[in-house]
């Protein structure tokens, strides 16, 4: 392994600017009784992260959550795990893709075999971290075949600007009267270090670049946000035939950016004051009117605005988010991600 690649994989958890090619092992970010907590209610013994919330689904983007989640616990049995069911159950594509959806009550369990290409990225940047954390050449290797896929089937130039596109098939502008259809959610900025190490490529840093400026320039309604899924076919909005809201999918987008290291005071905030509610609650929001769908009470959802809140004003996290108890595996999921940013980033907010 070059330095070069050494030093970007290291560099891959939250994008931390390292001045040396150490191999020593990176201390857990993420507390062991907090993992096996998570892993205890959704890591079934196939291998599978069970969405509870989901029908019990498994599906490409709980996988890379599991698989990054284990290299942030630094737990190598429990990412061999979660990979080989990933590998033998989702891999099924011709394309080095990952199929999005398995049912454990359908026969195949593969019930869709389109990509998300926000689990892909996941898979793929688990994949380039574990390899240099644990010296596993054959997890480089996967990781930059799934990485190389994403590039060849899932990012497209439009209009001079590199697209994420959420699926090889349905969200293009050949697919859709109003394509291309993107969910900014997807853009997982803290991967794309790693991915261009996986696959070299400009389009990497360039999907950064494009896909901060894509959300800063996204704000509809009275809130002034993003809503999941957007046309970008001039001009954008909502896309159509998905609700126009910023819900359970925008709610990430703050979270992907500071973990990413993107720091814009206006973005973050507009965003923290358009999610804040009452209590300190977290809200979905309904893009037209601007009013709340759902207040979200559950820390997992509440500890974003806490973690923008920090990073803006540097303003200490409540007591009760910085404790984790897992409650369902979305919400969970973003909490242990929240928490192990604050511990490497921002120690002074706990």
């Amino acid at each position: 392994m070059t330095g070069k690649l050494l030093a970007a994989l290291l560099a891959g958890i939250f994008s931390f600017c390292l001045t040396n090619t150490s191999t020593a092992a990176q201390p857990p970010l993420i507390a062991a009784e907090a993992w096996q907590a998570y892993k205890d209610k959704f890591l079934d013994p196939s291998g599978r992260i069970v969405d509870d919330a989901n029908g019990n689904i498994s599906h490409s983007e709980g996988q890379g959550y599991g698989l990054l989640l284990s290299v942030l616990a630094g737990n190598p049995a429990d990412f061999e795990l979660i990979w080989a069911f990933t590998r033998t159950e989702l891999l099924l594509r011709n394309d080095g893709l990952a199929a999005w959806k398995w049912s454990p009550g359908a026969k195949p369990h593969v019930t869709d075999i389109n990509n998300a290409t926000d689990g892909d990225i996941l898979i793929a940047y688990a994949l380039g971290l574990a390899g240099q954390q644990w010296k596993r050449r054959d997890y480089i290797a996967a990781g930059s075949n799934i990485a190389r896929a994403i590039l060849d089937k899932s990012v497209v130039q439009e209009s001079g600007r590199a697209l994420l596109l959420p699926g090889v098939t349905g969200f293009s502008a050949r697919d859709r009267e109003d394509g291309p259809v993107i969910n900014p959610s997807y853009w997982i900025f803290e991967a794309f270090p790693v991915l261009d190490q996986l696959a070299p490529s400009p389009d990497w840093a360039k999907l950064r670049t494009d896909g901060v400026a894509i959300i800063r320039e996204l704000r509809f309604g009275p809130k002034q946000l993003p809503s999941d899924w957007v046309s970008l076919k001039s001009p954008s909005r909502p896309a159509a035939g998905f609700p126009a809201e910023f819900g359970y999918n925008a709610l990430r987008i703050p979270l992907y950016l500071v973990r990413g290291d993107v720091t814009d005071r206006e973005l973050l905030t507009r965003l923290m004051r358009g999610t804040s509610g009452a209590n300190g609650q977290t809200t979905t929001i309904d893009i037209s009117s601007g009013t709340t769908k759902d207040n979200l009470p559950d820390p997992g959802y509440r500890i974003i605005n806490h973690i923008l809140a920090c990073v803006v004003n540097k303003t200490a996290l409540p007591a009760d988010v910085k404790q984790f108890t897992p409650t369902q595996y979305y919400p969970s999921t973003l909490h242990l991600l929240g928490l192990s940013f604050v511990a490497a980033k921002q120690p002074e907010c706990l």
